[in-house]
């Protein structure tokens, strides 16, 4: 079976703390992965880039949202909320990636329509390793819907 990818993915990382920005970036470097990471720290500019306003009028459409809870200005919820209810945006795979391992946030994600849910490793080289597989997956496990 061939795992190698055609193409590169693009991949929107929310995320506003700078540790778990450079982790990510790591694994995505360690990995040799082709997806092009895009990053935006708060929940505004996640719909700026989103709807490609602001600073972000270039933005491309994401193909995968890696989505921190815990954000500035709007949370993480109603980033996914808002992602869900729009019909241009509905279709692009969100993966909640947080601290949090409050039973409350898991339901009320998969509530919203994460189509997963992932908690941050403390340990590094577990962190990475759970970048790694979330990619893996979807690059070449799931067939993402055409941007």
């Amino acid at each position: 079976m061939n795992t190698t990818p055609a193409h590169s993915i693009e991949v929107l990382l929310v995320e506003d703390d700078p540790g778990d920005e450079l982790i990510t970036r790591e694994a995505f470097a360690d990995n040799k992965i082709r997806n092009r990471l895009h990053v935006v720290r708060d929940g505004q500019e996640a719909f700026d880039f989103l709807y490609r306003q602001g600073a972000h009028t270039d933005a491309v459409r994401p193909d995968l949202i890696l989505l921190d809870l815990n954000l500035p200005k709007y949370d993480g919820r109603q980033v996914l909320e808002r992602i869900k209810k729009d019909e241009d945006l509905a279709h692009i795979p969100v993966v909640v990636l947080t601290t949090s391992s409050a039973e409350e946030d898991v339901l009320r994600s998969y509530k919203l329509h994460a189509n997963a849910y992932v908690t941050k490793p403390v340990d590094l080289e577990q962190f990475i390793a759970a970048v790694r597989q979330i990619d893996d997956f979807f690059l070449t496990v799931v067939r993402l819907p055409p941007r």
